[in-house]
């Protein structure tokens, strides 16, 4: 068995420690803490170089080898069912949540005296988010751009057709087959090079996050903030930990497992940062190549558990703080309508809060105007939905993978035990 290394040397606890000094920076030094905003974009830009390439390898070799397209199209139906259901489940928690504890009771904000200019932008954004638009995107104009714009979903639509192609080809794909492999590895030793500078990236998030908003701005509207890190916690523990046990596997354990991307994902406040790293662990623990590479993915767009549980909370504050009482039939019109056009988010910075501006413009019950009173700590919120997003996509995944007989359980009870990882995966274990 092989020696651990000392705690000081983990990843995790450098990016914790990396998390205190940007605090400490932000908050002493608000102008410097501001200006260290590059060291998180440049991380993020550095995994976004190779996101594209990762997930075409990752899903053609994987269905080449799966070797049944009528398994892939059931894996295809079971993560898209799977992904409705627990988003649904978010969307009703958040609802439910805000409904109880009445966040925004009390406030009597008026909408009139509320300038909406400083949301003009995310409601223009929005207007370019309807689910015609969303579908259409999914199907890129070359296959080539795909790579450019670096669009998960056109990257992925693309794969599955290369890896049925290589399916179809059967014994003559090998060689090509064990080509893209190859690469893989190549890119895989390009991400673990890359995952050395994230507690630089974890430091200048949270340097910039408290010097340019500020602590002070979380005590204006602590109880939504509160409400909402303690329904996504509630989340994570009841609806993830009861599909955690159903399907064989320990909640906590997991989540000890991508302790560094849970931490990376909430400090950049973007689920891209971490999507290679994870990739790498649950392939460690032991997930079939087919359906990681299906499951991540197509979850950064289907599957966004955070983001929905905030999208009910956040509206339903805004009626509250407006003294607007919305009706049961409202309630669940709303909802459906979170359902539908939170799907088209993924990749739109503070995408949460462009769905929540485009969803309001067609839902004139609760105010838009409200929105702007989100605007000082909506990259606080953005940090736990993106966590629990985070968390939510890799529990599918195992799921996902034990439905399908596509888990190896001796594996993943090793690695989550603390044995040696594999090879390809060993940085992040």
């Amino acid at each position: 068995m092989a020696t651990s290394r000392p705690f000081y040397r983990t990843l995790a606890f450098q990016m914790l420690v990396a998390v205190v000094l940007g605090v400490l920076v932000g908050f002493l030094y608000p102008n410097l803490g501001a200006a260290m905003n590059p060291l998180a974009a440049g991380f993020v830009r550095l995994i976004r170089m190779v996101i594209a390439v990762l997930i075409f390898l990752i899903v053609s070799t994987g269905i080449a080898r799966v070797g049944d397209m009528k398994k892939v199209g059931r894996l295809g139906i079971k993560l898209l069912i799977y992904f409705e259901v627990v988003s649904t489940l978010a969307l009703i928690l958040g609802m439910v949540a805000s409904a109880i504890f009445q966040p925004g009771a009390g406030m009597n904000i008026n909408p009139a005296s509320v300038s909406a200019a400083a949301t003009a932008g995310y409601a223009a954004t929005a207007k370019h988010l309807s689910i015609i638009d969303f579908i259409l995107n999914v199907i890129p104009n070359t296959a080539v751009g795909s790579f450019a714009t670096g669009s998960i979903l056109q990257v992925l639509f693309f794969s599955v057709f290369v890896g049925f192609a290589l399916l179809f080809m059967g014994e003559r794909a090998e060689p090509l087959i064990d080509f893209l492999q190859r690469w893989t590895e190549v890119v895989f030793i390009i991400i673990r090079a890359i995952m050395k500078v994230a507690p630089l990236a974890v430091f200048g998030a949270a340097a910039f996050v408290i010097g340019k908003f500020g602590i002070g701005s979380l005590a204006a509207l602590a109880k939504l903030i509160i409400l909402t890190y303690a329904a996504c916690v509630v989340f994570i523990a009841v609806v993830m930990g009861s599909v955690a046990k159903l399907t064989g596997f320990s909640l906590w354990k997991f989540i000890k497992h991508i302790r560094e991307e849970m931490i990376l994902a909430f400090c950049t406040a973007s689920s891209e940062a971490v999507l290679p790293f994870m990739v790498a662990k649950l392939k460690n623990l032991g997930c079939a190549d087919a359906v990681v590479g299906f499951a991540i993915p197509t979850g950064y767009s289907f599957n966004l558990d955070g983001s929905s549980l905030y999208l009910t909370a956040a509206a339903m504050f805004i009626a509250q703080a407006s003294n607007v009482h919305l009706t049961f039939a409202q309630d669940i019109s709303l909802m459906a309508i979170f359902l539908l056009s939170s799907k088209g988010v993924a990749g739109v910075p503070a995408g949460g809060f462009v769905v929540l501006a485009g969803t309001l413009a067609i839902f004139p019950e609760i105010p838009m105007a409200g929105l702007a009173l989100l605007l000082g700590i909506d990259r606080f919120l953005d940090a736990m939905r993106t966590m629990t997003n985070v968390v939510g996509n890799g529990v599918a995944t195992m799921a996902i993978a034990k439905w399908e007989g596509q888990r190896d359980d001796a594996r993943m009870n090793a690695v989550l035990n603390g044995e040696p990882p594999a090879a390809e995966a060993a940085e992040f274990a």
